[in-house]
């Protein structure tokens, strides 16, 4: 199976360099990387021209998680079978993106993603929210797997994902105006459609953030308004089952043996991102300008 690589960029700064030398150093010598950027102003572009890498402009205005990603899904070469998306802040480690092709060999499995590694400044924060959400363990989900992990069985990241793009299109790809979570509704709309959904732990990649506790607040606002409008998501697979809780316990026992001192902080992470979330789910019921003062991501409220 023939792939390439597809990459939304703005203003990717250093860690965008480190990126592109690993992708230049891992990758395939012949391999197509397809790169979006949305009118960056700090040479982001020209980097990846310099790279051999093909580059569309778009501006600001017109970047969105799906619509996007689908621009670059049509820009595919004729005789690519897969797109792997990555952000401009993953760095892919050694055989990354032949470990997440080789997933594809079952031709059931729809998309695919691989395991992320902390950044080497990550906060204890940051490491335990990595180890939590990419372990080292292998799985395939289907919608028989509903009922026992519930909304994981869609989870995915499109830092570090691929998808079969006979299937992609089938399936109408990503939906073109979304605030986020592009990549699980396409999981979602797979999983119930027969398809498979497929975590590769060797197929690994250095992506964290050490978010502040507003920006928590802010990215889990955007999750509920993902998840309001798009309740089929939750009707058909549940919620988390409990995943919250468990992660919470996780991380307290992590931060007990890696960094007593972020303890406090990690309280008020959590509180934000539940605070966050719940107003996010409600959205509807907010003024409008409420809204994008509260969300990360402005631009959807144009």
């Amino acid at each position: 199976m023939k792939y390439f690589l597809a990459i939304p960029t703005y203003n990717g700064g250093k860690i965008w360099e480190e990126s592109i030398a690993n992708i230049k150093k891992y990758a395939p010598e012949d391999l197509y990387v397809q790169v979006i950027d949305s009118g960056s102003r700090d040479g982001t572009a020209a980097l990846a021209e310099q790279a051999g890498f093909n580059v569309i402009g778009i501006s600001s205005q017109e970047f969105n998680h799906g619509g996007t990603r689908n621009l670059a899904v049509d820009c595919a070469p004729a005789d690519c079978d897969i797109v792997i998306f990555l952000t401009q802040d993953a760095i892919p480690e050694e055989g990354s993106l032949q470990k997440l092709v080789a997933a594809f060999e079952d031709p059931k499995v729809a998309c695919a993603y691989g395991r992320q590694l902390p950044h080497v400044d990550a906060t204890p924060i940051s490491q335990h929210a990595r180890s939590f959400n990419y372990t080292a363990q292998n799985y395939v989900y289907t919608q028989a797997d509903a009922a026992r992990v519930g909304l994981k069985t869609v989870f995915i990241s499109n830092s570090f994902a691929a998808y079969r793009i006979s299937t992609f299109k089938e399936l109408g790809g990503f939906p073109s105006n979304t605030i986020l979570s592009e990549d699980m509704y396409f999981a979602g709309k797979a999983v119930l459609a027969g398809y498979k959904v497929a975590y590769v732990a060797e197929a690994q990649v250095r992506h964290s953030h050490n978010y502040t506790s507003l920006e928590e607040f802010k990215r889990y606002f955007d999750i509920g308004v993902f998840h309001g409008k798009e309740r089929w998501i939750h009707q058909n697979f549940g919620g988390a089952g409990g995943e919250g809780k468990k992660f919470i316990f996780s991380e307290l026992r992590f931060l007990l043996k890696h960094g007593v001192m972020y303890i406090p902080r990690a309280c008020i992470n959590n509180a934000m991102k539940i605070a966050g979330y719940k107003l996010g789910k409600n959205y509807k019921t907010l003024p409008f300008g409420w809204n994008r003062a509260l969300s990360m991501h402005k631009r959807y409220w144009k």
